[in-house]
């Protein structure tokens, strides 16, 4: 299909949230998984979001006035993390996919980033194929758990709001497990009131942005990871992304009353070193 590709803008929220809906939806829909967005609306909401932001780039795919599809990438960090991408289903499997993920590849390039990450669903076995063909490697199966609040706490460990003064600690953990850090996703969660950090014995352990899909979390170890779920007082979307082979927190958050919602796969170019500590990524990475 003939198409062009041009930058999103603000007004372009509307379509961007329509093709958002309808896409995850018909994708989750065919292989009875449950579906990432409950209403147009709400997918709207994260559309106009992302398009406001300054730390996010959006592309649009166009023919004969048609909206297409449309991409994001996040570059508020030196790894930049794509998603979301939706292609409207009437146009799906005629290359529109790859040229919008083409365009946001440009993007991170152009500014010389250390590298690029996405999480894709484990069931969508064509977007496993494109992503391998552009150059992403798979990386670690996640599980996306969902369930109530766990109200847990431990002994030694107090978790709480973090705030500005606690950013350089929080860097400096990040840096330790996965050898960059990401200030600016945690700077715009102080400002929502989203953030927490646990501390263990007066000294910063762990901390996240929020315990949910839209999250990340980085701990010394799995207690500090455990003090952090424990203490969220929900998971917000789907639910929160661990990594599968952590056996430890895995059957942890089962014994707890977690339940498993579906496999995802984080997948990278660039860039990548196997994390040393306990973390969650986000939907993005």
């Amino acid at each position: 299909m003939a198409h062009v590709i041009r930058d999103a803008v603000p007004a372009d929220a509307g379509q961007c949230g329509r093709v958002f809906y309808a896409a995850f939806a018909a994708l989750a829909d065919h292989h009875r998984f449950p579906r990432d967005f409950p209403s147009v609306e709400a997918a709207t909401g994260v559309a106009g979001m992302l398009l406001s932001h300054a730390g996010f780039r959006g592309v649009v795919a166009e023919a004969d006035g048609n909206f297409l599809g449309c991409n994001f990438i996040d570059l508020r960090s030196p790894i930049a993390g794509i998603g979301p991408i939706a292609v409207d289903p009437a146009t799906q499997n005629q290359g529109v996919g790859r040229t919008l993920m083409l365009a946001v590849m440009d993007r991170a390039h152009a500014r010389n980033g250390a590298g690029i990450r996405l999480v894709q669903a484990a069931y969508h076995n064509r977007s496993l194929c494109l992503y391998t063909r552009l150059g992403f490697q798979a990386r670690s199966p996640l599980s996306v758990m969902q369930g109530p609040a766990l109200h847990l706490s431990f002994p030694g460990y107090s978790v709480r709001a973090a705030t500005q003064a606690d950013i350089p600690a929080c860097n400096a953990l990040h840096r330790k497990v996965h050898g960059f850090e990401r200030s600016g996703e945690l700077t715009d969660a102080i400002g929502a009131a989203t953030a927490m950090v646990a501390e263990y014995q007066g000294r910063i352990t762990g901390y996240a942005t929020a315990i949910g899909f839209f999250a990340h979390a980085v701990a010394e170890g799995n207690q500090d990871l455990k003090a952090l779920i424990g203490a969220a007082t929900e998971f917000p979307g789907p639910g929160f992304l661990l990594p599968t082979q952590n056996h430890d927190v895995f059957s942890w958050c089962l014994d707890n009353g977690l339940k498993l919602v579906m496999q995802m796969t984080l997948m990278s170019t660039g860039l990548y070193a196997e994390p040393q500590g306990a973390w969650l990524p986000s939907i993005l990475y």
